[in-house]
């Protein structure tokens, strides 16, 4: 094969039993789920690619921190410890925990947008765009023209398009311009990173028309050893050190701590210097979040935080972390499989559209090709398409994605060389009947982030 897997720098010290339901069971599950990979029981999925949010293994240290974990409710030691990480990582004076991501954009959005305000990002995930549109703004999105074609290699397919930026900007009026928001890595791209040169590019436009910029910084850690390794003039550079740069050119950041920090709960929000923008942070985090040093957090969350912050920057895990991505991509590249390439941080996209050229859009070909991962070898995976992007907040029209990707995101130091294998052999046995799948149908639908809840059928001839 033309890549060879990058041994795991770690030993394994506890194990979880996992098992492996027949074929007429997978298919009677997931028609029980209504076809909703999200409906299945986690106790009926062999190899779980949901996502990479929480479902991370913690090492020995963080354990270790779960005991030493301060339960104060207020001031507590671990929170104390956590503010000093985060502000020695990212260089921010202050530093808000809360229990996830999402929470951090809701704290934050309700203060910078509203109705008759847009926020422009690379591209807005899917929670994102919600708390966005629950703020009673629209969403637009300025990823990089080369995001759109999944076989074009380039080495910073997640960026901003500056120029079409500064466009949209005129166009709609800096006053109208709630945020500007950089996800690093471009998650709904395909894992994509962002160069340092974009996102120093990206600020001089913000700071140009007197607007915020704020980065979403789920996946900051590995953004960084892509920047290491593909942009010219940081190969000698720290991932620390990368990180402070990146960081030093936007104004506040969102977090899902859930991903690079290595833990299954908890979130960031990051201010650089504006006192009154935190001070307002504040109050809605105890109205929403609980009192402000625990933020929706056990004292034990924010001790395996503080941990994990360090721990993400390792780069011999990095290097481990990136190498399981490449060599499941190298699997797929022998097999003819087409994905958002090269490959992602934290998972692979598989081009749903490319396998599936008799499914339209609005009949959902990545959500098709979850469903059959499931039946083949028991993998649950999800869309990252026209079915997750959902419908136009004013019209109600399916959108259709730039995109009909199925991802598989891999959790950090869960799986072996061996369940990458069953991944890729599970792709390649699909694609072979690949002219026998058919798409589906929404039967059943919430008004918002209805992917987490709809339900399917598949369409008949």
């Amino acid at each position: 094969m033309g890549i060879k897997y990058i041994p795991e720098p770690f030993r394994i010290k506890m194990v979880e039993t996992i098992k492996i339901l027949t074929r007429e069971e997978r298919e009677e599950k997931i028609a029980e789920a209504k076809y909703n990979l999200f409906n299945l029981r986690g106790e009926d999925v062999y190899i779980d690619l949901l996502t990479d949010s929480g479902t991370n293994a913690m090492s020995q240290e963080q354990w270790a921190g779960v005991m030493k974990g301060d339960e104060a409710y207020a001031g507590a030691s671990s929170y104390f410890k956590l503010v000093e990480a985060a502000q020695d990582v990212f260089g921010y004076k202050y530093i808000q925990p809360v229990h996830q991501g999402r929470a951090a954009e809701k704290v934050l959005f309700g203060l910078l947008m509203g109705v008759g305000k847009y926020s422009i990002s690379n591209m807005h995930f899917d929670t994102t765009r919600a708390h966005v549109e629950l703020a009673g703004a629209r969403a637009i999105d300025c990823v990089v023209p080369e995001a759109g074609d999944p076989a074009k290699r380039v080495p910073f397919k997640g960026n901003m398009d500056v120029e079409k930026l500064e466009s949209l900007i005129k166009e709609y009026g800096a006053d109208n311009i709630g945020l500007v928001i950089m996800t690093i890595t471009n998650n709904s791209a395909g894992g994509q990173p962002v160069s340092v040169q974009n996102v120093r590019e990206t600020s001089e436009v913000c700071k140009k028309y007197g607007i915020k910029f704020c980065i979403d910084a789920a996946r900051y850690a590995e953004n960084a050893f892509f920047i290491k390794e593909r942009e010219v003039g940081y190969e000698n550079t720290s991932i620390k050190d990368i990180i402070k740069e990146v960081f030093s050119y936007a104004d506040m950041f969102t977090m899902s701590a859930k991903k690079d920090t290595i833990v299954n709960m908890g979130g960031l929000l990051g201010i650089k210097d504006d006192e009154e923008l935190y001070q307002a942070c504040k109050g809605r985090t105890i109205s929403y979040e609980g009192f402000v040093t625990y933020g929706g957090l056990s004292g034990r969350d924010l001790e395996c935080l503080a941990i994990g912050l360090y721990e993400g920057l390792d780069e011999n895990y990095l290097r481990y972390r990136i190498g399981q991505l490449e060599y499941l991509a190298a699997r797929l590249d022998e097999a003819g499989i087409a994905y958002q390439a090269p490959v992602g941080g934290h998972g692979v996209f598989v081009d749903a559209k490319s396998m599936f050229p008799h499914i339209p859009y609005n009949e959902f070909p990545g959500q098709a090709l979850a469903i059959e991962l499931y039946k083949e070898a028991g993998i649950r995976s999800c869309d990252i398409g026209s079915y997750m992007l959902g419908n136009d907040p004013d019209t109600g029209e399916q959108l259709k994605a730039k995109f009909e990707f199925t991802r598989l995101a891999v959790p950090r130091r869960v799986y072996t060389q061996a369940h990458i294998d069953v991944m890729a052999d599970a792709l390649i046995a699909i694609k072979e009947r690949a002219s026998e799948v058919k798409g589906y149908k929404i039967t059943w639908e919430p008004p918002i982030l209805r992917h987490f809840q709809a339900s399917l059928a598949p369409i008949e001839e």
